[in-house]
């Protein structure tokens, strides 16, 4: 029993001797900077992101005009990023944006800013800074590097980002119309019609800022929702549930004109 144990015991040993070599490295205070950069890049390449962001940091501080620092720059800012330290990354992202405007990491280093924003992003139902932020910053990089090769992930990241915030209105207003606070919900269904026109979101919220008017008695406003709703999707499976609905506005607004004597308006019932 006691020489299993001893067995066990050495190979442990052995594995923790041998990660520990694995992760050490041996660099001299006197290193020259090319010298380090390259040790540094041997260490991100190894994954050993905490020892190569130490030695990515000591290089951009001591050699700041050397030619290859806008790459060691960039490889900091990776570091943190694989070290899921979000906020630290795109301040060095943004660092190598400052500090080296003919750099060719720039594309690269301002679509990570967004990706940093993206990691930071929390679920629907929580505070949506980062989310707000990663829109920004997804955004102005497909305005400045509207020819790179990350623009395909950028817009998708950012669809993403904008069906989330587009989520977080719909619910608010979910969540009024279902308390009756008919006029509180109309305004974040409109802000999902104005600002997310382009998510899923957009045809729900149309049908139900209309059914909020409609209990608002605002039938006007009410039928021309339901007509946007109809016009612009017309094969949306509400549109049928807005038909009727429409109809139902329509014979309300035509008893309402003939007992003021007003002559019947058909241009209602158009669509």
């Amino acid at each position: 029993m006691n020489l299993k144990r001893t067995i066990v015991l050495n190979c442990v040993l052995a594995a923790l001797i041998l990660s520990w070599g694995c992760h050490s490295y041996n660099v001299r205070p006197d290193v020259s900077a090319e010298e380090r950069f390259e040790i540094a890049k041997k260490m991100f390449s190894r994954k050993h992101y905490f020892e190569a962001k130490n030695q990515f940091k000591i290089l951009t501080l001591n050699n700041p005009g050397l030619p290859f620092m806008d790459e060691a720059q960039f490889l900091l800012a990776e570091c943190h990023f694989h070290l899921k330290e979000y906020i630290l990354a795109a301040d060095e992202y943004n660092r190598l944006l400052r500090l080296y405007p003919k750099s060719q990491w720039l594309d690269d280093a301002e679509f990570m800013i967004g990706m940093c924003n993206y990691k930071l992003s929390p679920k629907p139902s929580l505070d949506q800074k980062y989310t707000v932020e990663a829109v920004n910053s997804f955004q102005r990089f497909l305005e400045d590097f509207p020819k790179s090769d990350l623009v395909p992930k950028a817009e998708k990241l950012l669809k993403t980002c904008r069906t989330k915030l587009a989520k977080k209105e719909y619910k608010a207003g979910e969540l009024y119309r279902k308390l009756h606070y008919y006029e509180a919900a109309v305004v974040y269904f409109s802000s999902v019609i104005d600002n997310y026109y382009d998510t899923e979101y957009v045809k729900p919220a149309l049908y139900w800022k209309g059914e909020c008017l409609y209990r608002l008695a605002k039938n006007v406003e009410s039928m021309e929702t339901f007509q946007e709703l109809v016009r612009k999707y017309p094969t949306s499976q509400l549109v049928v549930k807005a038909r009727q609905r429409m109809r139902e506005i329509e014979a309300e607004l035509l008893k309402t004109r003939e007992a003021n004597g007003i002559a019947p308006d058909h241009s209602q019932t158009k669509n």
